[in-house]
């Protein structure tokens, strides 16, 4: 298959024609499969290269005694084949191959395991719930509001789209509304046996004349005050702070779009680059977290970094450190473990795909190293003012 060839059918194959009032809200008793249709001046028709690749699909399963599933390992992957398998109504039992790699060793490991069928029904329910709930509120909505609207255009609603527009509608007018404040602080610089600081006040102040009132009474030295102030207190607080977890999909692209201003799907399809050419883990993952199975093999994976030119010396350390457990934990792995490279090496990448590849290999040592020690230490001096 390539990508969903089935979709559920249209209003009009429910006996829904036109858009009317009268035919909202539509909840058809049963959905019904249709062939994928592609847009042409004579409306949609259906896609042709579908229709010639079900039947390839068709004759395959005639002949097949059993079926091993290999679409994506993923909700979507699950809803292609099975809508695919109820079209053409087949019967042949099937087994799944589930893998979240594509390294040669992972496609054999993974038909050397095969799961039945059954044990990912669950998975196809939720991709089918997705599928059927997108229509009611998409069809239903859409018709809804545009022929509210006066039906001169269609007025799209969707079940993420929509509520996804309203937060960034929300924040829009938020921001718009905002009325900025402006206040002052008092900053002084001290010296202490030549190591040069600056201190901030604590107190905000409203106007300038309030605050120069304050400064007025800061004890300089150029008024006679030979320390400057007074330190009235040191704490000094020892802060551990935690590598972070491994990258999952979303988390990446934050990152990609941060340092790089690549967009989610920018990110996502050089993610699947990598993926397809076998560089990285499955990306279309929502955890960011790992299995002990996993893990076993995350010294061989930091080895394959040992001479990478950004990342060798710290490759190298974590070599014969005690790795970070973190990111270790199987109850929260769903689907799909973090994204890890997978140990093959990339050659001749383009600077977009070699950027997320290091994105990912970085994010490992990083999640695997040991923990960060600060001393956060807050000093409190007065001189005229608390600082």
């Amino acid at each position: 298959a390539f990508g969903h060839l089935l979709q559920l059918a249209p209003p009009q194959e429910y006996g829904f024609i036109g858009w009317r009032r009268q035919h909202l809200p539509m909840l058809p008793a049963k959905f019904k499969l249709s062939i994928r249709k592609i847009k042409t001046k004579d409306g949609f028709v259906e896609d042709p290269g579908v229709r010639k690749q079900l039947d390839i699909i068709k004759r395959l399963f005639d002949e097949a005694t059993e079926i091993i599933v290999a679409t994506d390992a993923g909700r979507e992957g699950e809803l292609i084949f099975r809508y695919i398998y109820y079209f053409l109504k087949c019967k042949k039992p099937f087994k799944r191959l589930w893998i979240s790699s594509q390294t040669d060793e992972a496609i054999k490991d993974g038909f050397r395991n095969l799961k039945p069928g059954k044990d990912y029904d669950t998975l196809f329910n939720s991709a089918h719930c997705r599928s059927e709930s997108d229509w009611l509120v998409g069809m239903n909505a859409t018709q809804a509001l545009s022929i509210s609207a006066g039906s001169k255009s269609v007025l799209s609603l969707g079940r993420v789209q929509t509520p996804t527009l309203a937060m960034i509608c929300a924040r829009f007018i938020e921001s718009k509304n905002f009325i900025p404040q402006t206040f002052y602080q008092i900053a002084i610089q001290l010296d202490k046996d030549g190591q040069l600081f600056k201190a901030i006040s604590i107190a905000n102040f409203k106007t300038q004349p309030e605050a120069q009132e304050v400064f007025d009474k800061v004890q300089d030295v150029a008024t006679g005050f030979a320390t400057g102030g007074n330190i009235t207190a040191v704490e000094a607080k020892p802060r551990k702070e935690p590598p972070p977890l491994l990258h999952d999909l979303s988390s990446l692209q934050q990152e990609a779009n941060k340092k790089n201003g690549f967009t989610a799907d920018q990110t996502l399809n050089l993610l699947q680059n990598l993926y397809e050419s076998k560089l990285v883990s499955y990306p279309r993952t929502g955890s960011r977290y790992i299995g002990d199975d996993v893990f076993a093999n995350v010294p061989k994976l930091i080895s394959t970094l040992t001479d990478h030119p950004t990342f060798a010396n710290q490759a190298n350390f974590l070599q014969t450190a005690t790795l970070n457990k973190r990111s270790v934990n199987a109850k929260k792995v769903t689907d799909h473990h973090a994204i890890l490279p997978t140990g093959e090496k990339p050659y001749n990448l383009s600077k977009d795909h070699q950027a997320v590849f290091d994105m990912v290999a970085g994010r490992m040592l990083e999640a695997f190293h040991q923990e960060c020690l600060k001393e956060i230490t807050k000093i409190t001096i007065e001189s005229g003012s608390v600082f």
